[in-house]
């Protein structure tokens, strides 16, 4: 109770910090569609990648140096995902780490019977349950550059770490207000999960991304990407599906994309 005392206290202070001006700077160059975000929603951002940068233990990893650009482009990317939400500072989340590019983490394959293939495989980001959270910073980089292709791999993993907050069994739903909520995200999110495995394996999904058959949490994380960066094309193939995003996230992102 004296923590969460504490923290919101540091946390106002963070927010009444003037926002350093070689951070704008960051903004303007690596996150441009943040422009069309309301005076309200940039104050609120700002503020909240203040905490988020004081707060994290950010490390770079295989010689990347960790830099106030590393970090603000990435706390900038976390604040859009909870523009809606007014305390959401993932605190499970202790750490993240930043490689230079795609990174090779071990893998293991389970072939049925109780045989297990381990090896190696390339990946862009993880999100461990109760952290942390690893990203590429090149893939980063260029998701804060292009924000239209439904591709943003920090929103990514903060939906999975969303997802984590209900326990450790992640299943595509996040934590929701009552059982009639989470029935209707069951439903919805069901449904469109068959659409897009439907759409795959016929090679002609319009909206989401293909590896969001992989499981529910991975359609939920995909769902997520599409909802901030092409938030017209997704209410227009899944209505539903964008309002129970719309719902969840507490914002609607086709006003910052007029066509």
């Amino acid at each position: 109770m004296i923590f969460s005392w504490w923290a919101r206290r540091r946390r106002r202070r963070l927010h009444r910090q003037p926002f350093p001006t070689a951070w704008q700077a960051i903004l303007e160059q690596n996150l441009p569609y943040l422009r069309r975000l309301t005076s309200a929603e940039q104050a609120k951002l700002r503020g909240d990648i203040q905490v988020l940068v004081a707060e994290k233990y950010w490390e770079g990893c295989n010689a990347l140096e960790m830099t106030d650009e590393v970090r603000v482009t990435i706390a900038a990317q976390i604040g859009l995902l909870c523009l809606g939400f007014p305390d959401e500072y993932f605190e499970t989340v202790e750490s993240i780490l930043v490689y230079p590019d795609a990174y090779v983490a071990p893998s293991q394959t389970s072939l049925g019977g109780g045989v297990v293939l381990e090896g190696e495989s390339s990946r862009e980001g993880e999100a461990w349950y109760r952290g942390p959270v690893i990203l590429s910073w090149d893939e980063v980089l260029q998701d804060g550059r292009r924000d239209h292709d439904g591709h943003n791999l920090v929103l990514h993993e903060f939906a999975h770490q969303l997802d984590m907050q209900g326990g450790r069994i992640v299943n595509g739903m996040p934590i929701l207000d009552s059982d009639a909520a989470r029935r209707h995200w069951q439903t919805v999110i069901d449904r469109d999960y068959q659409r897009l495995v439907h759409h795959c394996r016929r090679g002609r999904p319009p909206v989401l991304d293909c590896y969001g058959t992989t499981n529910l949490a991975e359609f939920f994380a995909v769902a997520t990407e599409a909802f901030f960066e092409r938030p017209r094309p997704l209410h227009r193939h899944h209505p539903e599906l964008f309002a129970l995003l719309a719902d969840f996230y507490r914002q609607d992102p086709r006003r910052r994309f007029p066509t």
